[in-house]
């Protein structure tokens, strides 16, 4: 399993869920590199399990200096990147209605523009030939009640891939997309009375045509893929990884 042998990754939201999720699959198939995150206690326990191959940065995405100190301590340390993850996002869980200014920049400052000053920042520090992942959502294809900035923040991070790609065609960096759907992770605690988070689980994996909900592990391995050779031929493109929701739910 060593089909990102001696590469170097920055993920960034990788020290909890889905992030998390993709940092160990990386290291299964040999990469190193650094996960980053704002939650130090988190990055403590996730870098302690990932091991000697990988380093922890408490860094904002949505800060621009941040990014442009992540990057350049990764290349001090491991040297040139050779694959990208952008992962870190949240919902603003709300409506039209309910939701303001305030609320729109957060949304749109932690789900998009954080996306594009991430990929801004990296590339005098990524390889030529590199592969950059973005992270989308299947609320971008299905209007969640309550998740109308977020699905729309997702939506745009879904051209991105293309816009990118095209963008970078002269150094060989292929830039795609991953999009979940309900994946495991420590958000339900954010949004669903503790008590109720098995119950609610439960309930999605019942409405999923594939019959549960996502792994961390079922983004990772997709991650994998898309870092890999084995997509060589794939740039600008959404793999849409959510159990069936987006084309078979009803």
């Amino acid at each position: 399993m060593d089909r990102l042998k001696d590469k170097v990754a920055v993920i960034t939201g990788g020290n909890s869920g889905i992030g998390f999720g993709i940092a160990q699959e990386f290291k299964n198939e040999g990469i190193k590199g650094v996960i980053v995150g704002r939650n130090q206690e988190t990055l403590d326990s996730s870098v302690a399990q990932l091991g000697d191959n990988f380093i922890a940065i408490n860094a904002d995405v949505t800060n621009l200096a941040d990014l442009e100190r992540v990057f350049a301590a990764t290349a001090e340390k491991f040297g040139k990147i050779d694959v990208i993850v952008a992962n870190a996002g949240g919902g603003a869980v709300g409506t039209v209605a309910t939701l303001g200014e305030a609320d729109f920049d957060k949304a749109i400052d932690l789900n998009l523009k954080s996306v594009y000053f991430t990929v801004n920042k990296a590339l005098p520090y990524i390889n030529d030939g590199g592969s950059i992942i973005l992270i989308g959502s299947n609320a971008a294809h299905r209007a969640y009640p309550n998740f109308t900035l977020y699905g729309a923040a997702k939506a745009a991070v879904i051209y991105f891939a293309k816009g990118f790609s095209s963008d970078l065609l002269d150094r060989k960096i292929r830039v795609n997309v991953i999009t979940p759907g309900t994946t495991d992770t420590p958000a339900f605690e954010k949004f669903v009375p503790a008590e109720q988070i098995e119950a609610v689980k439960t309930h999605f994996a019942s409405v999923m045509p594939i019959g549960r909900i996502g792994q961390p592990a079922d983004i990772g391995k997709t991650a994998v893929f898309l870092a890999s050779d084995d997509s060589s031929f794939m740039l600008g493109a959404e793999l849409i990884v959510d159990g069936g929701m987006t084309y078979l739910s009803k």
